[in-house]
C-alpha cells in the first residue's frame, strides 16, 4: 500500500507536494499515524502533506509496473485455476479501552479528504475524525441486533454523501432508538466508474465515520449490479462506464434470454475467468475491488465495519436475471414464470460443451423448448406442467443441473475470493438469495427454476448454497421474512413465501450458518413485524448459539412518519431483546428521551427527506 502513485525516487507525486512519490506505508507507518492521533491538537500532524497523501488512499490509482493476468483453463466439469495475487502483509491494530466508558475510539489527525467530506464548521487543517466503536454496544442485549438499510442513492458521485445535515440526525434517531447500525451499499459504478483500477472511496468513507460518530456499526454491501431502471430513474447507478464501452464491443458479455433481449443488469456469469474486461476477468475485476476496500477501510474492519455483503448477481443476489429486477416487486402477482438466460455466447459454449460430452450433442444448441414465459400458467407449457413436464425427464435433469451448476460455481468462486481477502480482518462476510416464491406451490417450481435454483417438489435447490456458504464461513442472507400465506394467496394460490423461507431457514440450520434477514416491502404493520419475530424464532429455537441480525428495508421519510416510526422502534425493542432504550449517548445534540413517545418525536423530528 502507497502513499501515492509510485513513478520513480526522482519524480514528485501527483499531488504536487514537495516529496518523493515512492513512499510506501508499512506497518510502522500505519501505527505511527494512529499513534500521533490520540496526541492533543497542538502536538497532531498538520501539514498538508499528510492531508494530501492520505488522500491517495481513498482515491486508488493503478500501479504501471505490476502486471496480473488470468490463467484459465475452460472445460465443461466447470472447474477452473487461476493464478493467485500476492498477498498483502496483513496487520492488527489495537484498540485503546477507556474502562469508565465503554466506548473504544479510534482518531485519525487529518483532513480523509476535500472540504466536500467536512462540516462547514470543520474548516481548519487539524479537523479529527473521531470513530466511536462500541457505543451502540451499550447495555448489550441477548436478541438479535438490527440494521438499517440506508437509500440507494446515499452518496454522489464526486464523494460526497447526499443531504449530509438529514442523514447525520437521522443516523441520530436510529442510534437512540437502539438500532445496532446501518447497511451501506457501495456501488462498482460509482467508486471505479471512469478507469479499471482506479477507486474513488471517498463519499463511502465520510459516510461511513458519519454513521460511527452516531454510535452506529457499519455492514457494507459491495454492490457490482445496476440500480435502477434507466437513465430516468433517480437512483440510477449502471456498471463502471468502462465496462458499458467493453459490453457495447461485445454485447454477449450480457445475459441473454431466447428472444435476444440483453439484461445489462449483471455482467453474464458464463465469461467469469475469461480476461474479457480489458485483460481482467469479471472474478478478477471483483476480487480486486474487494482487496482495495479491504487495503482502504483496514483500520475500521471489525471494529467500525462489522459485515460485508458480496454481491454475487442481479440485485445483489445469486441467481439469474429471470426477470427484470424492477418486476420482482409486482411478479408473485402477475405469476410470472420468468426465461432462462443461457442464449449469450459464453453460456453457449458451456452447454454445447457439457451435451458433447455426455454424447447428446443436441441437447447443446439452446434452452428447453416449451418454456414460455408468455404462458403464466406452468400447467399449459411443455416444460414446466405437472403431468409428463419436460423439467421430470433426462433431459429436464441434464439442464437443470447444467443451468443452476453454472450459477453454484459463480457464487463458489466469489465466495472463495473473499474469503481469501478478508480472513484475519474480524468481519462477516455474507451473501443473499433471491426471495422467489410464487409458485413455490407447484410441483416444478418454474420461477425458481429460471432463476437458477434447481429446486421441486422432489429436490432441495438451496441446501447446496448453504453447504458452499458454509464452508467459505458465511452468512446467509434472505428476504421475505414479513410475508405470510395467508395475504399472499389471495392474490396467487399458487405462491408461498413462507414454504420458501422455512425450507431456507432449514437448510440453514442444517450446515449450522448465521442468518440475515430482511423485508420485503417497505411499509410494514404490526402484523408484518411480528411475522418477522416469528420466522426469526423458527430459525433460532433450539440452536445452542444462534446468530441472527435483521436488515430493514430502507431509510426514508415514510419510515419517520408518527405511526410507522412507533411501530419500528418497538419491532426493534421485541427483536434485539432490550427492555429500554439507550439513556445517553455520546453524540452532539445531546438527545435524552425518557419515553417511546418521546422517541417517537424524535423520528418525526430527524426525518430524513
Amino acid at each position: 500500500m502507497l502513499y501515492c502513485n509510485p513513478i520513480s525516487p526522482q519524480q514528485k507525486c501527483d499531488c504536487s507536494c514537495s516529496t518523493p512519490s515512492f513512499i510506501p506505508l508499512t506497518n510502522s507507518h500505519v501505527l505511527f499515524l494512529f499513534a500521533f492521533s490520540f496526541l492533543p491538537p497542538p502536538l497532531a500532524l498538520s501539514s498538508k502533506f499528510l492531508q494530501k497523501h492520505f488522500n491517495s488512499i481513498l482515491i486508488r490509482k493503478p500501479n504501471p509496473n505490476i502486471k496480473t493476468m488470468a490463467i484459465a483453463t475452460f472445460a465443461p466439469s466447470f472447474c477452473c485455476t487461476r493464478t493467485e495475487p500476492t498477498q498483502l502483509p496483513r496487520f492488527r491494530l489495537t484498540h485503546s479501552h477507556k474502562l469508565q466508558s465503554q466506548t473504544r475510539r479510534l482518531s485519525v489527525s487529518c483532513r480523509l479528504n476535500s472540504s466536500n467530506s467536512l462540516s462547514p464548521a470543520d474548516n481548519n487543517n487539524n479537523n479529527r475524525y473521531k470513530l466511536h466503536d462500541g457505543a451502540s454496544s451499550q447495555g448489550r442485549r441477548n436478541g438479535s441486533p438490527v440494521f438499517v438499510k440506508l437509500p440507494e442513492d446515499s452518496t454522489m458521485i464526486g464523494g460526497k454523501v447526499k443531504r449530509r445535515k438529514a442523514m447525520a440526525q437521522s443516523f441520530k434517531a436510529l442510534a437512540a432508538a437502539g438500532v445496532e447500525g446501518v447497511v451501506v451499499e457501495v456501488w462498482w459504478g460509482v467508486v471505479e466508474r471512469d478507469r479499471p483500477g482506479v477507486y474513488d472511496w471517498r463519499g463511502y468513507f465520510d459516510l461511513i465515520v458519519l454513521a460511527s460518530n452516531c454510535g452506529l456499526k457499519v455492514r457494507a454491501l459491495l454492490a457490482f449490479h445496476q440500480c435502477g431502471s434507466g437513465p430516468g430513474d433517480p437512483k440510477w447507478v449502471p456498471l463502471p462506464q468502462w465496462v458499458l464501452e467493453e459490453i457495447d464491443k461485445d454485447p454477449d458479455l450480457a445475459y441473454s434470454d431466447r428472444f435476444g433481449r440483453r439484461n445489462m443488469e449483471y455482467i453474464s456469469l458464463g465469461c467469469d475467468i475469461l480476461p474479457v474486461l480489458r485483460g481482467r476477468s469479471p472474478i478478477q475485476a471483483y476480487t480486486d475491488f474487494m482487496r482495495n476496500f479491504r487495503d482502504t477501510f483496514r483500520p475500521l474492519l471489525g471494529a467500525i465495519i462489522t459485515g460485508v455483503q458480496v454481491g454475487m448477481g442481479p440485485a445483489g443476489e445469486l441467481r439469474y436475471p429471470s426477470l427484470p429486477s424492477q418486476k420482482l416487486m409486482w411478479s408473485w402477482r402477475s405469476r410470472e414464470l420468468g426465461e432462462f438466460q443461457c442464449y449469450d455466447k459464453y453460456m453457449l459454449a458451456s452447454l454445447n460443451a457439457c451435451a458433447r460430452e455426455i454424447g447428446m450433442r443436441e441437447w447443446g444448441d439452446g434452452g428447453p423448448i416449451g418454456a414460455s414465459n408468455l404462458m403464466q400458467d406452468p400447467e399449459h407449457t411443455e416444460f414446466f406442467r405437472t403431468d409428463n413436464g419436460l423439467w421430470n425427464t433426462a433431459y429436464g435433469n441434464f439442464f437443470l443441473e447444467w443451468y443452476s451448476g453454472m450459477l453454484l460455481l459463480h457464487g463458489e468462486r466469489i465466495c472463495r475470493e473473499a474469503e481469501t481477502i478478508f480472513r484475519g480482518t474480524r468481519v462477516n462476510t455474507s451473501a443473499k438469495v433471491g426471495g422467489i416464491h410464487w409458485h413455490y406451490g407447484t410441483p416444478s417450481h418454474p420461477s425458481e427454476l429460471t432463476a437458477g435454483y434447481y429446486n421441486t417438489s422432489t429436490r432441495d435447490g438451496f441446501l447446496p448454497i448453504a453447504r458452499i456458504f458454509g464452508r467459505y464461513g458465511f452468512t446467509l442472507c434472505c428476504s421475505c421474512f414479513e410475508m405470510r400465506d395467508v395475504d399472499e394467496k389471495q392474490m396467487n394460490p399458487f405462491s408461498s413465501p413462507e414454504g420458501f423461507l422455512r425450507q431456507l431457514l432449514l437448510a440453514a440450520r442444517i450446515c449450522e450458518i448465521p442468518l440475515e434477514g430482511e423485508n420485503s416491502a417497505t411499509s410494514l404493520d404490526d402484523a408484518a413485524f411480528q411475522q418477522v419475530i416469528k420466522m426469526s424464532k423458527f430459525y433460532s429455537e433450539g440452536l445452542e448459539k444462534p446468530s441472527f441480525s435483521f436488515n430493514f428495508l430502507r431509510m426514508d421519510k415514510n419510515m419517520f412518519e408518527y405511526h410507522n416510526w412507533v411501530r419500528f422502534t418497538r419491532f426493534v425493542r421485541q427483536l434485539s431483546g432490550s427492555s429500554i432504550f439507550r439513556a445517553k449517548l455520546d453524540f452532539r445534540g445531546d438527545i435524552r428521551p425518557s419515553s417511546a413517545s418521546d422517541f417517537a418525536k424524535v423520528g418525526l423530528a430527524f426525518a430524513y427527506c
